[in-house]
């Protein structure tokens, strides 16, 4: 699923925060992972409909978690966090709200890219938390778009790490020729 991104601003955390596993996605996790991916939806993106987050809901839960590469980040054996890879693009990074800004997205992130060298995100460009976020790891901007998957006039961003040569942040370049 493309634009399903909830990042907030890290404040940062000790690279060893105690508690923190990262570990595969069971059935067992599927519950609380569609909770966190609601509550996250639902803070970072209030231009959404409800209806329509109620509709990605059950897709999440049905299609989306059991049928792409999912970790999940386990703090204290509790799940607190997810992103989902379709091969080298994120199809979602979620934190649930009540630990965001504790790095644990950046983790999740990490891991996806120790695992895949390239990565690639679509990000609603109305979601600023979460675009900053992808920019402060690494992430430039390479392409936008008006309307998102549904249609709606919510404009995307696909953004990509590493950036290619030369491209710093989504229309600029490091060394203009004219």
């Amino acid at each position: 699923m493309g634009a399903m991104s909830c990042v907030p601003e890290s404040s940062g955390i000790a690279a060893g925060e105690t508690g923190l596993v990262i570990r595969p996605f069971t059935a067992d996790d599927n519950a609380r992972l569609t909770a966190i991916w609601y509550a996250a939806s639902r803070l970072s993106h209030p231009f959404l409909p409800d209806d329509l987050l109620l509709r990605q809901r059950r897709e999440i839960s049905e299609k989306y978690l059991p049928e792409t590469e999912t970790w999940v980040a386990v703090r204290n054996g509790d799940p607190v966090g997810f992103i989902g890879l379709i091969d080298q693009f994120i199809g979602g990074l979620f934190v649930s709200p009540d630990v965001q800004s504790l790095g644990i997205g950046g983790r999740l992130l990490d891991h996806a890219f120790a695992l895949k060298s390239k990565l690639a995100l679509e990000v609603y460009a109305a979601n600023t938390r979460a675009v900053a976020f992808y920019r402060r790891h690494g992430f430039c901007g390479v392409r936008r778009r008006e309307t998102d998957d549904n249609g709606l006039p919510h404009p995307l961003i696909l953004m990509q790490k590493p950036c290619p040569a030369g491209q710093r942040r989504f229309g600029e370049l490091q060394n203009p020729t004219r």
